[in-house]
């Protein structure tokens, strides 16, 4: 594994001194590039990195990002050296994107590029061209939709990089070495280090190039969305890239304390499947059913206090045993403020959007958020459940 992918593997696990940092300073604009060697404890070998500073906490760690936006959690212990140069940080083209990442990902990926996105891909040119469109589907739906809900956008200031692997295996495997044992179970998923978002191959067809072939058309993507599974694995690969949309067009900071309630639940309002289209999503909004079923599963037994357990911290949604319950019912809360309360919803997710990285809010200052945005609680929970009885 190259120095840097390694160093990436531990990215995530080192962003304990964020929530730990008294304080911290978020650098501004840049005109030099900084250059910081690291080395953890176990590896003999030092990675070298050159970006800018993102976030400098009191204790001398960093948040450090390179010009492909990826972004490194490094503590101060890790620091070998650190200087800087007066030549100004400039983000990667599109087209040494795709280069760089045919010099680091395995043998017989190619680069499929659309208007919006780089593809690197080993899979079927079918598949990538389907998932090509329904990625620029998604793009212009989320920019459409949040400016008539009165939100500015920003472009991406980095290239939008999609990760494509033939099948589940391969997948599977490289998910694993760089990212984790959980992150690979996933039919896709986002990454806030890296910024890719990376997936496999759901038709099967593409373990075909593997062995020599390159056929696969749109007949066998259409047999693949007509399979029951289908319907769950594109609302995963819309999820994983709404993600990767809100965190590089402005509505939220990646690593800032975005509340799980807000970025999962407008993730799963945007990535209600429709397999009727030929990219098997097209409308944002809709009644997610599943989600729907999960969270009336869940209203038998309900706390009282359940709404407040939603916004003032993300436990719920780390907590397998009620996990289902928290994700319906993050849903649930999205549609009715997106119905019901626009205006409100639209402000608070300008207040969110300007968090900065690194910073950790306490219970108290989340639920002061939210009762100045959207009033108290009680009133507020029981015109949600009223929306959600009438929803079909």
């Amino acid at each position: 594994m190259p120095p840097v992918a390694r160093f990436l593997r531990h990215a995530r696990s080192a962003f304990g001194w964020i929530a730990l940092a008294a304080s911290v300073a978020v650098a501004g604009p840049l005109l030099a590039v900084d250059h910081v060697a690291i080395r953890r404890a176990e590896e003999a070998e030092e990675t070298r990195l050159s970006g800018r500073v993102v976030v400098e906490a009191v204790d001398k760690s960093l948040l450090f990002q390179t010009a492909d936006g990826g972004l490194y959690a490094i503590t101060a212990e890790q620091v070998v050296h650190r200087d800087s140069d007066p030549q100004p940080f400039e983000p990667v083209s599109a087209d040494d994107l795709g280069k760089q990442l045919l010099a680091t990902l395995p043998a017989g990926f190619d680069v499929h590029r659309t208007r919006n996105y780089v593809f690197a891909y080993n899979s079927n040119k079918a598949y990538v061209q389907w998932v090509g469109a329904l990625f620029e589907r998604l793009h212009r739906g989320f920019h459409t939709f949040w400016q008539g809900k009165g939100i500015k956008l920003s472009e991406p200031e980095f290239p939008l990089c999609v990760l494509v692997f033939a099948d589940d295996e391969s997948y599977s495997s490289y998910v694993k070495q760089h990212y984790g044992e959980a992150a690979s179970k996933l039919a896709a998923f986002y990454a806030l280090s890296t910024n890719y978002v990376t997936l496999y191959d759901l038709t099967g067809v593409g373990a075909l190039r593997r062995e020599g072939s390159r056929r696969g058309n749109s007949g066998q993507i259409n047999e693949m969305l007509s399979h029951p599974s289908a319907s769950q694995n594109v609302a995963t690969v819309v999820h994983e890239a709404f993600h990767q949309l809100q965190f590089n067009c402005g509505l939220s900071q990646r690593y800032a304390d975005v509340p799980l309630w807000v970025a999962e639940g407008l993730a799963m309002y945007f990535e209600t499947p429709d397999l009727k289209s030929a990219q098997g999503w097209r409308t944002i909004g809709a009644v997610h059913h599943g989600r729907l079923r999960d969270f009336r599963g869940y209203l038998p037994n309900r706390p009282e206090a359940s709404l407040k357990s939603l916004v003032v911290d993300d436990k719920r949604f780390r907590d397998a045993r009620g996990a289902i319950a928290a994700y319906g019912e993050a849903w649930a809360m999205n549609h009715f403020l997106m119905q019901r309360h626009t205006k409100e919803y639209a402000a608070y997710l300008k207040v969110v959007a300007a968090k900065p990285p690194a910073v950790v809010q306490t219970p108290e200052d989340r639920l002061k958020e939210f009762t100045a945005a959207f009033g108290e609680l009680e009133a507020l929970d029981a015109e949600f459940l009223k929306h959600v009885q009438a929803l079909r």
